[in-house]
């Protein structure tokens, strides 16, 4: 299982509901998680063929900013 990590300003439950649908569609329904209480606001994405790009257009596509963590 690869785990990709990402800081984002998905900071709430509203937010993860808006970005909710672009993620499940990229990663699949429950491969990821966002830690709202991290300062950082940590996206992990837990998935054998997910790709980094996808992640990142899917959160910009869905309104939010995002970095990869190396």
């Amino acid at each position: 299982m690869t785990e990709l990590k990402f800081k984002t300003n998905i900071n709430c439950g509203s937010c993860i509901k808006s970005v909710k649908p672009f993620l499940d569609e990229a990663v699949g329904e429950n491969n990821w998680s966002v830690d709202t209480d991290d300062e950082k606001k940590i996206l992990t994405i837990r998935n054998e063929e997910a790709e980094s790009e996808e992640v990142v257009e899917a959160v910009t596509d869905a309104g939010f900013k995002i970095e990869k963590i190396a």
